[in-house]
């Protein structure tokens, strides 16, 4: 059978698990070959030899079993970064947390960053390629997460910029000055349903509590406890108006919400009255 012919016939598995199917069966053929997609379109007509393999990744794919999962990789900033299972996948909404940061970082000379959560590494190591000078000291409660994140950050070469530590939350930081905490935390209810593709990665990197802004809440109060500066943040797309409130306990410059691609509401930037506690 050919590459072009496999295509057409194990998509047909895939029509119920992806809008984009016929893609998706290139995918994993590109990801056996160990190809590029222009290397593909030169040889869809030639005989496929893996068809074997094919059919037992899509049959995995088929299960929803995320396809990143499989590949082992997943794009984020036009970056190519390594993904493992155990481990949260990065999301491209995160992207917009990454801008935001850059845009406060920029006007820091020499910015210290402490990030909560790191997962993958994919908002720290941004950052490090993102911003010339800065420092970042990472943490997980997750063995395997700080695994990969130094993987990855050996991968974009900014390994010396970070530190990874294994930590739940600011528990295993030595006081230290930090101008930003950043975090894309668990914020969903213990009782939410999940998607049946999410119900394969780790709870602990996406449930947040019995209301699920618990998390999101702590790391508000010890950034303000800590003195640090800026708190930026994903959050829930129902959230809003409970943070909101939330912040009124804190001695606040300024804050803002912001909205993903899908425009619901995704995140926050927080900036405390410098000297307050």
């Amino acid at each position: 059978m050919t590459i072009k012919d496999c295509i057409k016939n194990y998509s047909k598995q895939l029509r119920d698990i992806t809008h984009i199917p016929n893609k998706e069966v290139e995918i994993l053929i590109l990801h056996i070959l160990q190809k590029n997609v222009i290397w593909l379109h030169l040889h869809y007509n030639e005989e496929f030899k893996h068809e074997k393999e094919l059919e037992k990744l899509v049959k995995k794919r088929a299960t929803n079993y995320p396809m990143e999962y499989i590949t082992k990789k997943a794009s984020f900033y036009g970056e190519l970064f390594e993904v493992a299972t155990n481990v949260l996948i990065p999301r491209p909404e995160t992207e917009l947390l990454v801008e935001n940061a850059v845009e406060i970082l920029k006007e820091i000379k020499s910015p210290k960053v402490l990030e909560i959560g790191t997962g993958s590494g994919i908002i720290s190591v941004m950052l490090a390629k993102l911003i010339d000078d800065i420092k970042i000291i990472a943490v997980d409660i997750n063995d395997d997460a700080i695994t990969l994140a130094k993987k990855n950050a050996k991968k974009h070469e900014v390994e010396h910029k970070i530190e990874f530590i294994k930590s739940d939350l600011y528990e295993n930081i030595d006081e230290q000055i930090f101008d930003m905490t950043i975090s894309n935390p668990p914020y969903i209810a213990n009782s939410y349903k999940l998607p049946l593709n999410v119900e394969f990665e780790p709870r602990n990197a996406l449930f947040g509590g019995e209301v699920g802004d618990e998390i999101l809440k702590r790391i508000i109060d010890d950034t303000y406890n800590k003195k640090i500066r800026y708190l930026l943040c994903e959050m829930g797309y129902d959230q809003k108006k409970p943070l909101e409130q939330y912040f009124k306990n804190f001695n606040i410059e300024k804050y803002e919400f912001y909205k993903d691609y899908s425009n619901f509401d995704r995140g926050f930037s927080i900036k405390f009255r410098k000297g307050d506690k």
